[in-house]
């Protein structure tokens, strides 16, 4: 069997409703400022929009930003700001043999139209019928094609440049997770030395909203943290972006590149979501680490969303386990497909300053251990998926 090689993040990209770079999003974090969320755009939803960014930045040619939805500027961006944290931007024998793997949602839809045909549903007695023939002449034929999260992998090619295997991944936070895992899981195989991962999310959505409100989940009237939401909360969607520059040691010592973390496990999984069965997993998830963890420079990095009953399973399991915890939903919302990706980044920033930040809710337990140098990051959405990765100090 070939020997596991050690995975390290070389590279970090990450914009949310705190502002763009890991700096910023730490230093709210750091201070405990009140989380920045909007409650009357999309009333009675409440909403993280995306921070102040110039998105001339990261692509510079208008023609490719106007044939973007925001979801994919979100991403392109991001995905520059981890190419360059890596050091890898315009340099073409890199990017050349850098893979990439997206995870992201689908395109953004016609409000209208959708809007109509839900109206139209209540008065009609054959909804099937109905449906299937508004669907077949309101719909533009292009619409399925901007939904795909290839596009979004395709736009990352032609603005970076970045042109080596590519794989893409819908489907809510599994999706994240499971980019995530397949990433590390391939760069600690040695089938691969150099590999982008991320994905991205716009939050500001009437459809995606209709969506969650469908499910019933969706946070409405007033913000509260995270972990106290209640038996009738909700998720607050996020707009954000995050992407990793996962590489094998030997590749990165080779071009003298400096580690922000080992990734030393990901761990993805799913149930039917029946009682006990989310503690369950995330059980036998951490078996799977715990002889790697060193309790006494330990935390977790939770990535629950404030829907239930996901986030009381979630703290039950994350008592056993014992360890202090800090949640950033409250903080930057829930992404869904980038939030499994956007928390591993914060954790990056967390190893690096070696401290927790600020709690937020009662599920916010234990102070900051010292010297920390592992987080552990979770990933348990609304609808069925499971994550677990853990992250390292790299001595």
């Amino acid at each position: 069997m070939t020997e596991r090689r050690e995975v390290w993040i070389t590279g970090v990209g990450l914009i949310t409703c705190l502002g763009e770079g890991l700096d910023a999003n730490w230093n709210h974090l750091e201070r405990g400022d009140p989380p920045p969320y909007d409650a009357k755009s999309f009333a009675p939803y409440i909403v993280h929009p995306l921070g102040p960014v110039n998105f001339d930045r990261q692509i510079p040619k208008k023609s490719d930003q106007r044939q973007m939805e925001l979801w994919q500027r979100i991403g392109v961006y991001a995905a520059g700001l981890a190419l360059g944290d890596a050091g890898i931007a315009g340099k073409p024998d890199l990017l050349d043999v850098t893979d990439m793997i997206i995870a992201a949602a689908g395109g953004e839809r016609d409000i209208s139209a959708d809007s109509a045909i839900l109206t139209g549903l209540r008065k009609v007695a054959e909804r099937g019928r109905f449906l299937n023939e508004r669907l077949m002449s309101d719909l533009r034929p292009t619409l399925f094609l901007a939904q795909l999260p290839n596009l979004l992998a395709g736009n990352i090619s032609i603005v970076h440049g970045v042109v080596g295997s590519s794989r893409t991944f819908l489907g809510e936070e599994s999706a994240g997770i499971d980019a995530a895992r397949i990433a590390e899981a391939r760069i600690a195989a040695g089938q691969s030395e150099l590999t982008l991962v991320g994905g991205a999310y716009n939050g500001t959505r009437w459809d995606a909203l209709i969506i969650f409100e469908q499910a019933g989940v969706a946070l409405k009237d007033n913000f509260v943290p995270v972990w106290d939401r209640g038996p009738h909360g909700g998720l607050a969607l996020g707009s954000m972006g995050a992407f990793l520059v996962l590489e094998s040691r030997e590749h990165a010592q080779a071009r003298g590149a400096r580690p922000r973390a080992r990734i030393s496990s990901v761990c993805a999984d799913r149930n039917r979501r029946q009682p006990g069965e989310i503690e369950a997993t995330l059980r036998r998830q951490w078996n799977t680490i715990a002889e790697q963890v060193e309790r006494a420079h330990a935390a977790v990095i939770s990535g629950t969303a404030g829907c239930e009953p996901a986030t009381s399973a979630e703290r039950a399991a994350l008592k056993e386990i014992g360890l202090p915890v800090r949640n950033t939903g409250t903080y930057i919302g829930h992404g869904v497909e980038a939030q499994f990706v956007a928390n591993i980044a914060i954790a990056c920033t967390v190893i690096e300053h070696g401290k927790l930040f600020a709690p937020a809710g009662t599920g916010d337990v234990g102070s900051s251990p010292p010297e920390l140098s592992q987080i552990v990051v979770t990933g348990v959405g609304n609808w069925r998926g499971e994550g677990l990765a853990l992250l390292e100090r790299v001595p």
